[in-house]
């Protein structure tokens, strides 16, 4: 039998003085040992060989049984495979119209700030915002439960604008949402992104007693803070974040509260971002969104800053690996994320949930693909009074695909990115299928550096991801 590679399908890693090879399909991991390691470097210098052949190259280093057995693992775990055979092609599962685990409520498109890059189409002043009604918040809620099949836990994420500005909306959906849940055997969480601006002790107490997870947006040191995030009036806003932020996490012991870093053109100091928000501030999670495209002219990201954020985002990704290794969470979330991707086998042929396991309602009812298509006007797949449009859905998620195994089929990283984000990829080129190509070489270099990093702590503490999961994972 005459053995090879399957091409694009294997990614080989040299780490230390190990070989690890990730593959690419299942985004799995395998460490090799001396026999399947040259088994490997013989199959990579030529076409396709036979155990025989590939004895006499190997010149006697290895017993016939134990090439044998090498052999036999690699293609047990389709490393390799008989070149008459051919790669065993990937079938992608059909989509079930019963995934559903979030919804995202925009309750408001009225905000209190006035934050120069904001990319929402619709927003506007409180006084002027277009709200969510109450009867079509429970019809989402009632959507939820609908489309999520036997899962026990769904998330309601509450969404603006500023979700604060309807504070009262979110108590009266929280308690709708809870008492259904006890009718259908349902388990609710809720999360919401705010400002921080709003916080007040009876607001954070009800936060805390309901177990919302938290994510403040807020930018870093005051110089970088309030050169967007300002008032109407043109004020900045730092020093009431930052008091308000430290409220928060005061009173709020239960679940570790993040904060959201929006990266603009100018903005590139990762490290001093990262140790004002998590040192001085005491957040126990600080995750950084780099913005190439989507918003106002003028804020995006250009090629060189691009470059600068990635080798920031590295440079804290190597600080979260040796702390790993010490025993201790950094809080870098971006990276973090990651490795709980690898270590789960996370395989996508879509980049997120959008329109599969997630699904947002926008002020009028309609239903968007995501939070970040709210209000936009495109990419709406029914009403919460009507129902939703799931051949609209299906045909959008079947395109989606189209591109992971497509253009990006040559692509090591396909199953980690799987092209990236539609809204990136729609307001930078028109198209929300189109992968964001603008920078896949800094992203396959990302990927590269967290397998690295998995592969490497793995090694020398193999317990951790299994401590991390346990310590942040618990809901009691």
């Amino acid at each position: 039998m005459n053995w090879c590679l399957p091409h694009g399908m294997i990614r080989d890693y040299r780490i230390d003085d190990r070989r690890v090879l990730f593959h690419v399909p299942t985004t799995s991991l395998f460490e090799l040992d001396a026999a399947a390691a040259a088994v490997m470097d013989q199959l990579s210098s030529a076409e396709s060989l036979t155990a025989d052949a590939m004895a006499v190259r190997l010149d006697g280093r290895f017993t016939p049984p134990v090439l044998a057995e090498a052999l036999e693992n690699l293609a047990a775990l389709g490393v390799i495979h008989p070149l008459a055979g051919g790669a065993p092609v990937r079938q992608p599962p059909p989509v079930p119209d019963d995934a559903l685990t979030t919804v995202v409520l925009t309750l408001t498109t009225g905000c209190n700030l006035a934050c120069t890059y904001c990319y929402k189409e619709d927003l506007s002043r409180p006084a002027q915002a277009q709200t969510l009604s109450f009867d079509h918040a429970c019809r989402a809620v009632d959507l939820l439960i609908a489309r999520s099949g036997q899962r026990p836990r769904v998330n309601l994420t509450f969404f603006g604008g500023e979700p604060l500005t309807a504070l009262p909306m979110i108590r009266r959906v929280v308690a709708y949402a809870q008492d259904r849940g006890a009718e259908t055997g349902k388990a609710f969480d809720f999360s919401l992104t705010t400002n921080a601006t709003l916080l007040d002790d009876a607001t954070i107490d009800f936060l805390a007693a309901h177990r919302f997870g938290v994510t403040v947006s807020m930018d870093g040191p005051e110089a970088v803070h309030d050169r967007n995030r300002r008032t109407g009036g043109g004020h900045g806003t730092h020093a009431v974040v930052a008091a308000k932020a430290r409220r928060l996490l005061e009173r709020y012991p239960g679940r570790p509260i993040g904060a959201r870093v929006t990266l603009t053109k100018g903005v590139t100091d990762l490290a001093a971002i990262f140790r004002h928000l998590r040192d001085d501030i005491g957040f126990a999670e600080v995750g950084f969104a780099p913005v190439t495209a989507g918003l106002p002219a003028g804020f995006g990201l250009d090629a060189a800053e691009t470059r600068q954020v990635f080798d920031g985002l590295a440079a804290l990704a190597l600080e979260w690996r040796d702390g790993a290794l010490a025993g201790r969470d950094t809080g870098f979330s971006n990276i973090s994320q990651m490795m709980t991707a690898l270590d789960e086998g996370s395989s996508k042929l879509i980049p997120c949930g959008a329109g599969v396991a997630l699904l947002a309602v926008e002020t009028g009812g309609d239903i968007a693909l995501c939070h970040r298509f709210a209000g936009s006007g495109i990419l709406r797949f029914g009403h919460v009074d009507t129902g939703l449009d799931q051949d609209g859905l299906d045909r959008f998620v079947a395109r989606a695909r189209q591109r992971t195994e497509g253009f990006c089929g040559g692509c090591h990283a396909r199953h980690l990115c799987a092209g990236g984000c539609y809204h990136e990829s729609y307001a930078r080129h028109g198209d929300p299928w189109r992968p964001t190509d603008h920078y896949c070489d800094l992203m396959r270099a990302w990927i590269d550096l967290g397998i690295s990093i998995y592969a490497e702590i793995m090694a020398k503490t193999p317990t951790i991801m299994t401590r991390r999961a346990g310590s942040r994972g618990s809901t009691t």
